[in-house]
């Protein structure tokens, strides 16, 4: 729970008592926890006032792929994956690094790119109630597999842009997606 709650704010700074009330969890459990995660180096704390405030360490060694763990298994890559099937034939999805961080993002800058045969009504309720949580809007682009394959053979810099920015990835595999054939065309 602590993990999911510094995860998926990782640019925030959270206090025991706030941390309690979050994870609904015993102050003396959270208290120990914080205290185990502050020693493998997940965690940082510093004192404000006469609260002290824990973030997580940007510099852990494990703090990427524990953020790829929490992007896929909370909130939009959660609803994503649970609800594949209702989507559509979705080949792969992909969230922008910055997107998953909650950092600052131009306007123009995509949040999410869903690549198959994606039912557009579906994918946009999951949308909608991510954008209401976040307070924030989600851009997003669909892609046919076709689309995405031609766009990339053509070097299409709106496609290439999103490919050499930070990603996670939630459903598909990054190095199919990103080799120059797909398995349909190495099989042929």
């Amino acid at each position: 729970k602590l993990l999911k709650t510094f995860l998926s704010q990782p640019n925030e700074m959270f206090y025991v008592r706030q941390l309690t009330r979050s994870t609904n969890e015993e102050i003396n459990a959270v208290r120990r926890e914080l205290n185990r995660l502050e020693k493998t180096g997940f965690l940082k704390q510093e004192a404000r006032g006469n609260r002290l405030y824990y973030y997580p360490n940007k510099g852990y060694v494990f703090f990427n792929e524990l953020l790829s763990l929490v992007a896929k298994t909370t909130f939009l890559g959660l609803a994503i994956r649970k609800n594949k099937n209702k989507i559509g034939k979705v080949k792969y999805a992909v969230m922008s690094g910055k997107f998953v961080r909650h950092m600052d993002r131009q306007a123009d800058e995509l949040d999410l790119l869903m690549i198959g045969t994606i039912i557009l009504p579906e994918l946009s309720v999951l949308i909608r109630k991510e954008e209401a949580r976040r307070k924030t809007e989600i851009n997003y682009t669909v892609m046919t597999v076709d689309e995405f394959q031609f766009r990339k053979e053509r070097r299409d810099p709106f496609l290439l842009e999103i490919l050499y920015q930070s990603r996670i990835m939630i459903i598909g595999d990054e190095q199919e997606m990103l080799s120059q054939r797909n398995k349909n065309d190495a099989t042929e």
